[in-house]
């Protein structure tokens, strides 16, 4: 408190949760927020609220606080915040029941049998803001309250949750998820995609998809703990047309065995009839949760904003960025995909010629390149960049022409881990 001036008018307020009941939670733009649990037990995402601690949650945010057998929460700040009774939380912890279920037949089955020992594999489809990333984190946090380490998939470029957006990427989880901290990052694996949106290159989209599906798939025939624990596979919220046929395409490349559909009655009935000559797929319908948020595209780009902020300065601006120059002649930058296969002259008569979706571009350092993010590749030589996943990403500050320098922002200090980097599109401006 402020001595010497008037007390501030009283921000705290208590939420008696009767059981299997919620307190749904939107931290407003001025945040942050900090709640506490007096009585009763209480999760966020899956993942235990501890007693008395004051918990700060940054501006923005919005989450749910749900109780199984009742609760007394204490929240401090302003936001919106009331107590729900209806919430399908019942029906996502008798799908984890499932889960945990086949999840213990697969660790008894023997070894060498690599169908019958491995675990699920979880794939939630749903349209634009259906809550698929919280019933991820769900999953993921109540399997690892029962010893399992799940592997998470982020397949949602326009958001991402493990990686920055323009990214898919997998990661082992064996915490339950901190709603501040997000997603534990052990070791990442991360393709650069490059792009906020499936439809600028989808092609390459799928190419992404498979090398991160092979790379999966060696590490679970070496881990039978992985393979047991299996995946959890979040997708985007593009389910009609080029993006329905991704879906389809990551649901065939993954081997997914359950079909979560969230909140879209149409989506369930197209994928129980396109997927019924697979007996040993079950396709699941879903209620979405009355809490989550309809949010607009300003939003939306806000959010890739912070993701991409947070990725450099740290979730709590607790990280001091680096800004480094380097010489054009020590990097090489390239574009994938783009430019015709074939000159005009050489194509038949009224054929277009059409650009190749995994072609690799050498790109011209030039102005271009400011503000735009670029992914570091762990390829040695320019052809394995497609099929490499890639160490960090830098942002583009500024670029001298004259004297052939480029300065970038970095995560960390020193040399960079290669010399060969990936644009996109990814743009982002400081604020």
């Amino acid at each position: 408190m402020n001595s010497g001036q008037a007390p501030p008018p009283p921000s705290t307020r208590q939420f008696k949760l009767e059981k299997e009941s919620e307190l749904r939670v939107e931290v407003g733009p001025d945040g942050p927020l900090r709640i506490r649990l007096l009585t009763g037990t209480a999760e966020i995402f899956g993942a235990e609220l501890p007693p008395e601690n004051w918990l700060t949650i940054p501006p923005r945010l919005k989450f749910a606080i749900f109780t199984w057998n009742g609760a007394t929460i204490e929240v401090d700040g302003n936001s919106d915040v009331y107590v729900a009774d209806e919430t399908p939380m019942v029906s996502y912890v008798n799908v984890h029941a499932i889960l945990h279920g086949r999840r213990a037949r697969a660790r008894a089955a023997p070894n060498d049998d690599l169908d019958s020992s491995q675990g699920p594999r979880v794939i939630i489809v749903g349209p634009i803001d259906s809550g698929k990333s919280s019933l991820c984190k769900m999953l993921l946090s109540w399997a690892c309250k029962q010893g399992w380490k799940p592997t998470f998939v982020d397949l949602d470029i326009g958001q991402g949750s493990i990686s920055i957006p323009g990214c898919i990427a997998a990661t082992p989880v064996e915490m339950p998820i901190d709603i501040v901290e997000g997603i534990p990052l052990e070791m990442p694996i991360v393709y650069f995609y490059g792009h906020a949106s499936p439809s600028v290159n989808a092609e390459l989209y799928k190419v992404l998809v498979k090398e991160l599906s092979r790379t999966l798939e060696r590490q679970f025939t070496g881990n039978a703990e992985s393979r047991a624990a299996g995946m959890v596979i979040n997708t985007m919220g593009w389910v009609e047309g080029v993006g329905y046929e991704l879906l389809l395409h990551s649901i065939d490349t993954f081997n997914a065995n359950v079909v979560l559909v969230l909140g879209q009655e149409k989506l369930w009935s197209m994928l129980k009839a396109v997927l019924k000559n697979k007996p040993n797929v079950d396709v699941v319908k879903l209620h979405k949760s009355g809490g989550v948020v309809t949010r607009n595209v300003k939003v939306r780009q806000k959010s890739r904003s912070s993701a991409i902020r947070e990725y450099f300065y740290g979730i709590t601006n607790d990280q001091s960025p680096h800004s480094n120059i380097v010489n054009f002649s020590d990097i090489s930058v390239y574009r994938i995909g783009g430019g015709p296969q074939a000159p005009r002259s050489a194509l038949p008569i009224g054929a277009e010629p059409i650009a190749d979706p995994t072609r690799l571009v050498s790109v011209n350092i030039n102005r271009d390149l400011l503000h735009l993010v670029l992914a570091v590749s762990y390829a040695k030589e320019p052809d394995q960049i497609i099929s490499s996943n890639v160490a960090g990403f830098i942002f583009i500050t500024d670029i001298d022409i004259q004297r052939k320098k480029l300065t970038y922002l970095a995560p960390c200090g020193g040399d960079l881990p290669s010399k060969l980097l990936i644009v996109g599109t990814l743009t982002w401006l400081e604020n």
